[in-house]
């Protein structure tokens, strides 16, 4: 009998480089987001329940545009990652604007998400197989974690830089280190603002932020996070990451986790002028065959 699982998507944050509220920005041939099809290749590869983490400031519009539809297929939950939801004993500064990060996106969900579950972005195209390969590991596995990685060459963009975890694998097909490479052009990132710059090899698996998880990562992630507030409360621009709980939990010993690689090309609309691309793939699939369903 196969298990409950859940797809959590991350949709609070609005695109700074884009300039716009991405996670609604239409791209299919009916006005679908990128998120519809995420849902869609999510639902056939076995999910059973889909949580959005949104802010208060965007329900209406994102439950008009995406929810009214996604309800009909699978049941949606909603969680509110907003900058005044800390744990007991911490007040939000008053002059904190930017959201706590990633990490405590996926703490707002601990109290709908009780199954094992996966972690996307929600304006990120990841793929049919991506979604395939995260929901096979979570149906079979009860303790350790895993991820989705692409290949660098696949997830870049011809319109300016992008950020990207590279992952450092072990010859376990587990991940060792991800490291934030924060200007990366052309397979050569850069950490002087472009006085120089290192190669990297366009195979190189990079982390987009699918993850899969089993449930206890709440409690590691809420005890992480109480550290992090002791530490950077008063920091304005300070984050907390998810990809830093992990690999804490590597570094420790606590956790494995299993890095599956995806062949297929990312697609994600980082700068506006991306929006034509992304328009362009998803309309090949569709007209293939691909999402006759939707």
């Amino acid at each position: 009998m196969k298990k409950d699982i859940t797809l959590v998507v991350m949709a609070a944050g609005m695109g700074s480089r884009f300039g716009g509220l991405k996670q609604i920005e239409p791209v299919g041939k009916s006005g679908e987001a990128i998120l519809d099809f995420s849902v869609y290749d999510a639902i056939e590869a076995g999910f059973t329940k889909v949580v959005f983490v949104i802010k208060h400031a965007i329900e209406k519009d994102f439950k008009e545009f995406v929810g009214k539809r996604i309800e009909k297929k699978i049941k949606v939950e909603y969680v509110f990652q907003e900058i005044d939801k800390l744990p007991d004993g911490f007040v939000c500064p008053s002059d904190r604007e930017k959201p706590w990060g990633t990490a405590h996106a996926i703490l707002c969900c601990k109290d709908v998400v009780k199954e094992p579950f996966a972690v996307v972005n929600a304006d990120d195209f990841y793929g049919k197989g991506a979604f395939l390969q995260i929901a096979e590991y979570l149906q079979n596995e009860d303790k350790n974690y895993c991820m989705v990685g692409f290949r660098l060459v696949n997830t870049l963009t011809e319109n300016g830089y992008v950020s990207r975890g590279v992952c450092e694998i072990d010859n376990q097909s587990c991940l060792t280190k991800v490291t934030e490479r924060t200007k990366i052009v052309d397979c050569k990132y850069t950490e002087d603002d472009g006085k120089t710059w290192e190669t990297l090899s366009p195979d190189t698996v990079v982390s987009m932020n699918l993850w899969g998880f089993m449930p206890d990562i709440f409690k590691y992630i809420e005890c992480g996070f109480k550290e992090f507030l002791k530490e950077k409360i008063n920091v304005p621009k300070s984050e907390y990451y998810l990809p830093s709980v992990v690999s804490s939990l590597i570094e420790n010993g606590e956790k494995q986790v299993k890095v599956l690689v995806a062949e297929d090309k990312w697609y994600g609309v980082t700068y506006k002028e991306d929006k034509e691309q992304v328009v362009n793939a998803i309309g090949k699939m569709i007209d293939a065959g691909m999402y006759n369903n939707m």
